[in-house]
């Protein structure tokens, strides 16, 4: 499967130089699009993660209690882009507080996450959390609801979801943010 946007195989394309971390943020057509054109962002691919069913189709997610969420795999340099940059995208690309949804699209699948490859990604995305929470609490917004762990097994999604929206131009993006920028250190 070949990168639509940046013309290089999705697959087998981690090498030591890299780092990658997983969101979710609802339909992951338009945050794979939100990231994909990032300096630093070496490769995207959309997936699922987070729930319990072993190599889940789309249908599945859907339709199936799978407890998948629909996710972005982001890899990228860190030579390149701090991984600050990249929570920055995500936490101002939707709205962290809606739980199980966003905006019209709802379900488990939609659920905001982040899913770390280790305990030092994991604690400064919890203080990333911490850091917009504040920020969005000034601006009358509900909790977080945004689930963070280590990140569980990724299965990539069919390649007919691979940069949808690069493919679609005019294709359905739910997306959107609070309004409230994260903080700058």
């Amino acid at each position: 499967m070949i990168h639509f946007v940046k013309n290089i195989p999705i697959a087998d394309n981690n090498s030591e130089e890299f780092k990658e971390i997983i969101f979710g943020a609802g339909c992951f057509w338009g945050v794979e699009k939100r990231f994909w054109d990032i300096q630093g962002v070496y490769l995207t691919s959309v997936g699922y993660a987070g729930g319990n069913t072993k190599d889940p189709t789309y249908e599945d997610v859907c339709y199936k209690n799978t407890n998948h969420a629909e996710v972005v795999k982001i890899i990228y340099d860190p030579k390149s882009i701090e991984l600050n940059t990249l929570l920055k995208i995500f936490w101002e690309c939707h709205d962290p507080t809606q739980g199980m949804r966003q905006g019209n699209d709802v379900g488990t699948q939609y659920r905001s996450v982040i899913y770390t490859p280790n305990e030092d990604d994991f604690r400064y995305a919890i203080e990333s959390k911490e850091i917009y929470q504040s920020e969005l609490a000034k601006n009358n917004f509900n909790k977080i609801t945004t689930e963070i762990e280590i990140a569980p097994e990724y299965y990539l999604a069919e390649e007919y979801h691979q940069q949808y929206l690069a493919k679609n131009p005019n294709g359905y993006c739910g997306i959107g943010g609070t309004g409230c920028s994260f903080p700058n250190k």
